[in-house]
Formats: structure tokens, sequence, C-alpha cells
């Protein structure tokens, strides 16, 4: 990493010509540290709790007294039936397992070591005698002999529930679970609300493992709908978004139409008709009629001033969504890159998971007011979960930042290269490269910005759920304006992130001059950047819904013919969600691409303009819409650079190269 200087004087420099991608250097150097160092402390929370015994707890689980099963244990004090040796009971069984407390979220139960889970039910005393006779596991109390099990009149308070239900180990956590999950009905419907029946969610369950076939194959139909679907968006943009723009305001010149006509018939029809208990709805539908088309009619008016302002920026968008497919098939890789986060972001979540288990069981033990072992951390260690849950946030949005980094480099290599067939061998593995050894701080510091804002709205929204039904009007919509708020700014944030990171793969400077340069082109390029980010957005939101309905379509065909299950709820809303996931993975690259271009578009019509010497890096496309909007430039008698007066580019310190 060594001592870095900041990129930006070379952007600033106006004695010679600006070249994007060159003089790298780190930025943000502190806010890697900074990361480091917390990622450092995520590491020590998960090897306190390992260290305190919480994963031996947790895989192997533990008795009611504190005693660890499948091993030796050592002797706690004022605690009876503690430190026993339980090498040969391997597993936790519990006397009432159904037994569940739904808002601590924990079993009520006496919890023992056994030696083996019953696999069938035990009706009697008897049958849990005879079971420990023959598997020479007791599933009574320790203090309890299997021989007493029918003649002691503790036996119905020392021993398990009856009937005992047949149970099977967990893997890997050596706990006795019942194999009938009706014995959770109470906590399915907590969980599931419109489940009242068990045959209910037996027939979900049973319909998905029956149509586990047909799901893939929809999974499978999905990817492959928004694999096509890229490669028609590049081939018919144009088409594509021109239709989209004339169905969009006929549909709001119908809807309006209608709405007048409603109103129209209405106010002509007879009143002497209509009985007096009936005039009074009869005149306030006629004045929700009237409001409602008032209503469209100014939404009417104003998309079409709107669609006449930015019809010449139409075409900009056009010409990019053109060079983005272009980018696809120069860079075949993008389109895999949201696998890889994705792995990323669930290895990630699997460990947060298992260290956050491990903290539900560290801590020095305690007895409750049962007389049964407790395991709770004292001190400033108590709070250690809080830490957890910033590290959720910070590290998931550093690994999603780290995506957009990697997808604005590559793109900004491709743009930025004239001859495309010297584009590097890899351009995926070259930014991610560059991202790691020199830009890593700006993403963290990116990154952490999201999560201070993240952070008050979750906070929020937990003392909105806590309070729900209990606060008054006042302070619920208060609430809602708040978590509203937030929102709006994390959505804000997000974009400038990106375009910031689009900045620094070009520029090589920091995080903050960045996105400073970055908001100064959006905001002076406003009318284009509405363009793109309306009519792309839009297109591409429809792309996503045509492949959700596809896919949708394609499964209540191929369910109809599946006799062995007649329910196509839970299936259909699996498949659906994951075509939805799938499209908003793929368009979602699209549409960051398409962002990416319009920066490096803009950056380039600012230090070039074509002559020798200063020759554009941008596509044929877009060199077409450079020169036709000078052509109406100079038929309108203005002249100069294209759209010179809106198109701005990044100012970044330089006046010119």
């Amino acid at each position: 990493m060594g001592c870095c200087n900041s990129a930006s004087s070379a952007a600033q420099s106006s004695k010679r010509e600006w070249k994007p991608l060159e003089d790298r250097s780190c930025t943000d150097i502190p806010w890697l540290l900074l990361f480091i160092l917390f990622c450092i402390g995520m590491g020590f929370i998960c090897g306190f709790s390992v260290a305190t015994g919480a994963a031996a707890r947790l895989v192997s689980g533990y008795d009611s007294y504190g005693n660890i099963c499948g091993q030796k244990n050592a002797k706690l004090e004022a605690i009876p039936n503690s430190g026993m040796d339980h090498t040969h009971r391997k597993y936790v069984f519990f006397l009432d397992p159904c037994n569940l407390d739904l808002i601590n979220r924990k079993i009520k139960s006496v919890a023992l070591c056994v030696a083996a889970c019953p696999r069938q039910e035990l009706k009697t005393l008897s049958d849990v005698q005879k079971f420990a006779e023959i598997n020479g596991s007791a599933l009574c109390s320790y203090s309890l002999k299997p021989s007493e099990y029918t003649t002691s009149s503790k036996a119905s308070v020392l021993c398990p529930k009856l009937p005992v239900p047949a149970s099977a180990p967990i893997p890997f956590f050596h706990r006795c679970a019942p194999v009938n999950i009706s014995c959770y009905a109470k906590f399915a419907e907590a969980l599931i609300t419109f489940v009242s029946d068990n045959s209910v969610l037996h027939r979900l369950i049973s319909g998905v493992m029956t149509s586990k076939e047909i799901i893939l194959g929809l999974c499978l139909l999905s990817l492959v709908l928004s694999m096509i679907l890229m490669v028609i968006i590049r081939y018919i943009s144009r088409i594509l978004v021109w239709i989209l723009t004339i169905l969009l305001i006929l549909g709001s010149l119908g809807g309006t139409g209608v709405l007048w006509w409603l109103y129209a018939k209405q106010r002509k029809s007879p009143k002497e008709t209509v009985i007096p208990e009936q005039l009074q709805v009869a005149e306030d539908n006629l004045r929700a009629l009237l409001i409602y088309a008032i209503s469209a009619t100014v939404f009417t008016v104003i998309l079409f001033l709107i669609m006449l302002v930015m019809r010449k920026r139409v075409a900009l968008t056009i010409a990019l969504f053109h060079v983005a497919g272009k980018v696809f098939i120069h860079l075949p890789l993008l389109v895999f890159q949201p696998f890889w986060t994705f792995l990323a972001l669930v290895l990630f979540w699997v460990y947060w998971i298992m260290t956050l288990l491990f903290l539900g069981t560290t801590g020095s033990a305690v007895q409750n007011d049962q007389g049964f072992v407790e395991f709770k951390v004292s001190g400033p260690l108590q709070y250690m979960w809080w830490y957890h849950v910033v590290g959720l946030i910070w590290i998931s949005e550093f690994i999603l930042a780290c995506q957009q980094m990697t997808v604005a480099g590559a793109v900004v290599t491709y743009y930025f290269t004239r001859d495309k067939r010297n584009l590097p061998f890899t351009p995926i593995l070259a930014s991610v490269n560059r991202l790691i050894r020199y830009h890593l701080g700006t993403v963290a510091k990116g990154s952490f910005i999201i999560t201070l804002v993240k952070i008050p709205r979750m906070i929020l929204m937990y003392i909105h759920s806590q309070l729900k039904g209990k606060e008054n009007a006042c302070a619920r919509c208060v609430l809602k304006s708040c978590i509203c708020c937030l929102w709006c700014l994390e959505k804000c944030l997000n974009y400038l992130n990106q375009n910031a990171y689009t900045a620094t793969a070009i520029n090589s400077t920091n995080f903050c001059t960045s996105a400073k340069d970055a908001f100064v082109i959006l905001v002076e390029n406003a009318l284009r950047v509405a363009a793109i980010n309306t009519v792309g957005d839009f297109m591409l939101f429809l792309g996503k819904v045509l492949i959700v309905c596809s896919t949708g379509l394609a499964g209540i065909m191929l369910l109809n013919y599946q006799q062995d299950y007649t329910v196509w709820v839970l299936p259909l809303i699996i498949v659906c969600l994951f075509a939805f996931l799938v499209a908003h993975c793929f368009l979602s690259i699209y549409e960051m691409v398409v962002d990416v271009l319009f920066l490096c578009f803009a950056i380039d019509t600012k230090y070039n303009d074509g002559s020798p010497g200063r020759e554009f890096y941008m596509d044929k496309v877009l060199m077409e819409f450079v020169e036709n909007s000078r052509k109406a430039m100079k038929e309108a008698g203005k002249g100069g650079v294209a759209d010179a007066r809106e198109l701005k580019p990044m100012a970044s310190g330089a006046s010119s190269a």
C-alpha cells in the first residue's frame, strides 16, 4: 500500500493533456485501516465466544445443569447435577419439546443429555423404561434410575411428557427434534399467520417437495430469460424505448379521457330516478370523479411537457443502452458478477449467523429462578451483539460496494480504450486488482456512510414495531415520516456513491473528491440524468415484470399437470421471487453499466472535442449522437459544442486539458 499522494493533481493540471486511468495511487487509507480494525473486532467477538466454550455448547448442546453433552464436565459451584461425565451421552433431549416460549424464542423444558433419541413414539412410562433398558438411554431426570420409572411417585414430574414423540437428531447440532412438525403448530401459526390448519401447512410443504424438479426448472428458465432479455434490449433498444414512451403517453391520455367521460355521463344522468338515500352517495361519487379527472389531467399535462422537454435526451438513453449491450459482448464476465457478490454475501451471512448463535450461548453459568443453568455475559461485553449488528450492515454494504467499484472499473477501462482489440485479457480481474491495490479505502468509506443512514432507520422501524397500536396518531406520523426520509436519503446516497466510485475509477481521487465531482456533473446534467433514470429504469422495470410473468405463466402451465399436488401457492411464490431476484440482478448490472457509461461520456466531451490530438474515446453510436446534436445546434444558429449549455461534465479541478 505504501505512502499515497492524491491523484487529483493529475486532473488539476491544465498544462498537459488529461489522460484517464493514469497516475494510480491509493485513496482513503485511514478508512481502510479503520475497516481492517473493525473486522479484527468482529474476529475478536467470534474468537471470544469460541474460547469461552460457546462453540462447544452450540454444536454439542448442553443440559439444564450446564453440562456439555458428549464430554466430561467440570463441577459448577452451587449447581446440583453439574460436573457430570457425558462422554457417552451425545444428544440433548427435552422432556417437553413442544412447550415453546415464542417471546424469548426458546423451549421451556428441562434438557438432558441422552445416549440416543427415541426414533418411535413412546406412549407409556413402561415404553420409556424399556427404551432405556434396550438402548441405554435414560430419558428421565438423572436422579431417577430406569428401574424406578414405573414405581416412583415423582416419575410424572421427572420423566418426559407422554406420549414422547418420535424424534431424530438435528445434523451437526446433536438435538433430538420431533419428526412430526405438528408438534410446533403454535410456533408455525406465529410465524405463518395464514396457516390456521396444520393440514394446510403439510400440503404446502409436501407440494414444494413434490414439485422440486419443476421449481428448479423454472428457476433455470428465469435465468435464461434474463440473459435473452439483455440481448434483446441491446438490439431493439431504440424501438423499445419509443414504444414504451408512446404507450405511457397514450395510456395517460386514455385514462384521463375515460374519467372525464364518466364524469360527464353521471352528471347528465337524471336524478329524479335516484332514491333520496342514494342521492348523497351519487353526489359524492360525482365529486370524486371530478377530482380524479382534474388530477389525471394535471398529471397528463405535466407528463406531456416533460416528454416534450426530454424528447432529445431520450436519444442519449437509447445510445447508452446500445453501447451497454456492446460492453456485455466485450466483457461477458460482467453477467456473472452478481453470482460472485451473492456468494460472498452468503458466506459472510453464514459466518455472521454462526457467531450470533455463539453469542447466544456464551458467558458465565448463572442459575435462574427454576434452579437451572443459563449462560449470560455481564459487564461491557454484553453489548457485543450491537457491534456485531453494525458489522452485518457495514460489511454487507462493503461487499456490494466492491461489486459497484469492480463493474465501474471494468466499464471505464472499456470506454477509455480507443482500440477495443487492445483491451486487457480479463478487464474484470484487472478492475478487481485496481480495487484491491488502490481503492479499498474508498469503498470502506462509501459503505460506512450508507451504514450511518441504515442504522437509525432500522432503530426507528424497531421502535415503530414495538409501539404498534400504543402510540398516538401524531407520534405514528412522525415515526413514519422519519423512516421515509431516511429511506429516501439512503437511496440518494447509494446513487451518489455509485457515481463516486466511477469517478474514482477514472481519476483515482479519494471518495469525497469523487463524490463532489460526480454530484456536480449530475446536477449540471439534471435533464439527461432524469431521462436516463426515468425512461431507462422504467424499461428495465417492465423487463423484470415480463420475466416474472413469463416464469409464473410457465409455472402455472407445468403445475397444472402435477397430479400429486393441487395447491400451487408456495411453489409459485418461490419461483416468482427467484425470477424477480435473478432479473433484478442481471438488469441492475445493465442499469449500472448505463450509469457508468453516461459519466464517462460526460467526461469525454469535457476534455475532447474530436479534433486531432483530442479524439473522442466514445463509441460510434455516441459519436453519431454528438454529431446530430451539433447539426441541430448549428441549424438553430447557436453553434458551439453539442448541447454545451446542458452537457457540463466533471469539473475535477481542471478547467480544460
